[in-house]
């Protein structure tokens, strides 16, 4: 992405979960511009920088979804840290066959709204505890806090989503319901402070992304059905 294209997307309209945290620093700096302590001033100057970091951290760019329906879109902004082919997890309904799983790794620096891969209805959702250890690491996939989403398409098949907390990461959103219904690139929630979201493929269909590839949630196409 070049500079223009990122200054135009960290310009755009923050996500709803930034609402707190702006008001924070925003109040925070004008009162210290308005004092004449110098230690106020200076973290009212420090608020400031923190209200732009959260704006940029929190952007929701807009996205051209695919409208093709046979295909999976990346539900992440990333890079792809790993291709494998292995089971799926336990208790989410998908059949017991390995699959390919495709591990995108987010930096501070990427967009952190996740988005649904493809058009289907959420069948089942589990939230794990775990550990923090650091997103770029394949034993965050197996040991750290994350929650995962199963879905199911309209032709039956179905894939897995899981958002994984990270080092610095502590907080994962998932508006995503049992029952409820989305579209290809909807978003359902995001993962705070660099983090990693995992992508199980339904079965039979292979990535067509590799490792080290930057993805655009919604819009880089990581399958087709």
């Amino acid at each position: 992405m070049s500079i223009l294209k990122s200054i135009q997307s960290s310009m755009c309209k923050p996500h709803p979960a930034s609402h707190p945290f702006l008001i924070i620093t925003a109040i925070v700096a004008i009162l210290g511009r308005m004092t004449k302590w110098r230690m106020t001033r200076f973290i009212g100057k420090l608020s400031l920088l923190g209200f732009g970091f959260v704006w940029f951290f929190f952007r929701n760019p807009k996205r051209v979804i695919p409208t093709e329906e046979n295909v999976i879109v990346a539900p992440a902004d990333g890079t792809v840290a790993a291709i494998d082919c292995i089971m799926p997890p336990a208790n989410l309904g998908m059949p017991e066959k390995p699959v390919w799983r495709v591990s995108i790794f987010l930096s501070v620096l990427n967009v952190h709204l996740q988005r649904i891969p493809a058009k289907g209805t959420i069948t089942s959702r589990v939230y794990i505890k775990g550990k923090f250890f650091n997103a770029s690491l394949d034993k965050a996939s197996e040991h750290n806090e994350r929650n995962a989403i199963c879905m199911t398409l309209p032709n039956g098949q179905q894939l897995i989503v899981v958002q994984i907390a990270g080092l610095i990461a502590r907080r994962i959103v998932c508006d995503a319901n049992v029952e409820d219904h989305f579209e290809t690139g909807d978003l359902y929630g995001l993962i705070r402070f660099g983090s990693r979201v995992d992508l199980y493929l339904p079965e039979n269909c292979k990535p067509n992304v590799q490792i080290g590839q930057t993805m655009i949630g919604g819009e880089t196409i990581v399958s087709k059905l």
